[in-house]
């Protein structure tokens, strides 16, 4: 019997980029704990169908150097913080020096912040189901702490810009956590982009903790090249009568993945996920998504919407565990699915687990084509076929996009979708 492929122990040695003791302690035992891990195969459920895509290779391992390029030159309607390959770049950042709000490098946390940190990190997500993405925080060399006092309110939406520089083989593990204090308020928009052409691997985790009446909006845009494997994990915790609003659009490549894991902990906790995904070619997108109801009268509502080209392949596992207390919860799932082709494949695998009896869930999946009567419909009254798929396949998608709350980000996502059609519908 052929023993099951284990996790190469090249990535099991992070640079040695400077961290304080506690961060460092931290890294060096989760590295540990990493030594013969399991790579998933298909028989490791949450990973069915998206194991296949996984290439991890040796020269992948080396840390990507934080050099080069920079995404300074970017504009953006606010804040922004720049990180290439993981690492915050201070000159091309232009983020806020206001009262109650501070955003700082792992590196430069003194001795109680650091220990604080430590303590924290790893605790919104699930490790057991997340065994990739336990990766970065064996390998992070640096990452971000952004912090908000009670009542604090960040004026304007915060960019990160993530771009990795993948003019040679490797690895970048971007780590951010957000600690939003009671009645505080962010919105958080975080860009993923890359420049150059060789094979790169980017795990990225993102940790955010939302105090009693915290209001959090997070935009996710995957906008990689075609030679990134992007592996993500979200994990947020939401206490009493907190928001969290979560927009993600995420276009294919060789692999992406999404976890998305949101813990209501406080009573009256409120969470809204929205989810774009288009693949094309030979892409692979996997969104997995969890909502865990602790407590009791949270609600919770969720829209995916995928779209799959040519021979591409396009996944959703969405995941409402409502716990035994978690009396009074409202739960909505929702995730329609749009083939363009014959050969395109769409898998999806909604969800519920209720351990309680005082609760409204319900759940849906569809799969299907562009209607051919709504087709002749259009082509009838003068359309053009080619205009007539791109209507109706951008309406399927657009109610969500249009509920992203930034416009600059809405207009960028609207570009790369009419560029994904052009690709898509070619005839005249």
């Amino acid at each position: 019997m052929k023993p099951a492929p284990t996790l190469s122990t090249a990535f099991l040695h992070p640079a040695g980029q400077s961290l304080p003791e506690p961060l460092a302690a931290l890294r060096k035992q989760q590295g540990s704990s990493l030594v013969d891990l399991p790579l998933p195969t298909r028989k490791t459920e949450n990973w069915k169908y998206s194991s296949k895509y996984l290439k991890l290779t040796d020269e992948m391992a080396i840390s990507l150097p934080a050099d080069g390029k920079s995404g300074s030159s970017l504009a953006v309607p606010g804040y922004k913080v720049v990180l290439l390959n993981g690492i915050m770049m201070p000159e091309a950042s232009d983020y806020p020096d206001l009262d109650g709000i501070t955003i700082e490098r792992f590196e430069d946390l003194d001795g109680d912040s650091a220990t604080w940190l430590a303590e924290r990190l790893d605790h919104a997500l699930d490790s057991q189901t997340l065994q990739i993405s336990r990766l970065n925080t064996a390998r992070f060399d640096d990452g971000l702490l952004i912090r908000l006092k009670p009542g604090a309110v960040l004026d304007q939406p915060l960019f990160i810009i993530h771009e990795t520089s993948a003019d040679a083989s490797g690895s970048a593990y971007p780590r951010i956590y957000v600690d939003a204090g009671t009645n505080s308020q962010i919105t958080l928009v975080e860009e993923y982009i890359s420049s150059g052409s060789e094979s790169v691997m980017v795990n990225t985790v993102t940790e955010m903790n939302l105090g009693e009446g915290a209001n959090v909006t997070s935009i996710r845009l995957n906008m990689e090249g075609e030679n990134v494997q992007h592996i993500g994990s979200t994990g947020v915790l939401q206490q009493r009568s907190s928001r969290f609003e979560s927009h993600c659009v995420g276009f294919g490549g060789p692999l992406r993945r999404h976890d998305l894991q949101v813990r209501l902990e406080g009573e009256g906790a409120e969470c809204k996920l929205n989810g774009v995904v288009v693949t094309q070619g030979k892409q692979h997108y996997d969104n997995h998504t969890t909502i865990e109801h602790v407590a009791a009268h949270c609600n919770s509502e969720e829209t995916y919407r995928n779209i799959a080209a040519d021979q591409s392949h396009a996944v959703f596992n969405g995941r409402i565990h409502i716990h035994p207390d978690a009396q009074k919860s409202n739960a909505e799932m929702n995730n329609k699915n749009l083939l363009l082709s014959n050969g395109a494949e769409i898998d999806t695998k909604p969800e519920l687990e209720i351990y309680a009896d005082d609760v409204k869930c319900a759940h849906g999946a569809t799969i299907g084509q562009l209607d051919e009567t709504s087709l002749f419909y259009l082509v009838s009254r003068g359309i053009g076929r080619r205009e007539a798929n791109v209507l109706l396949t951008m309406a399927f998608i657009n109610e969500l996009v249009e509920q992203i709350p930034v416009e600059a980000v809405r207009e960028t996502a609207q570009g790369r979708l009419n560029h994904f059609f052009e690709q898509t519908f070619q005839e005249a």
